[in-house]
């Protein structure tokens, strides 16, 4: 059973660096199509859903790969909060934006973007 956890521990050393360079990269990859979604959508409520949604969970990827990339667990804990105050303030401030664009009456785009007057799709 010693050998198995030493090899265990020498194993997860190996693979940690990795795992933890591939969840950045995905990370990054999902807030770049958070951006273009923001780019292409229509009206305000669908652009702030595109990135609200994908830059909590690209930051997530990307804190999560630093969490497997840090040298300690002093590290691994302020990664942590840093986490937890992403998940508590990123819904949070999506939430008062779209109630406020609610408020000020801003109504969102139904159907297709440039269909003309009088064409049926």
């Amino acid at each position: 059973m010693g050998e198995f956890l030493a090899n265990l521990h020498e194993f997860w050393e190996i693979a940690r660096f990795p795992a933890g360079g591939f969840l950045c990269l995905a990370g990054a990859l999902l807030c770049l199509v958070g951006t273009v979604g923001v780019l292409r959508f229509p009206d305000i409520y669908t652009r702030l859903h595109a990135a609200s949604i994908t830059d909590t969970s690209g930051a997530a990827l990307v804190l999560i790969g630093m969490m497997l990339l840090s040298p300690g667990w002093l590290v691994v804990s302020k990664l942590f909060a840093i986490c937890v105050f992403l998940f508590l303030t990123s819904p949070t401030a999506s939430h008062a934006l779209a109630n406020a664009a609610h408020t000020a009456g801003v109504q969102p785009i139904i159907g297709r973007v440039g269909k003309g007057e009088g064409e049926d799709v």
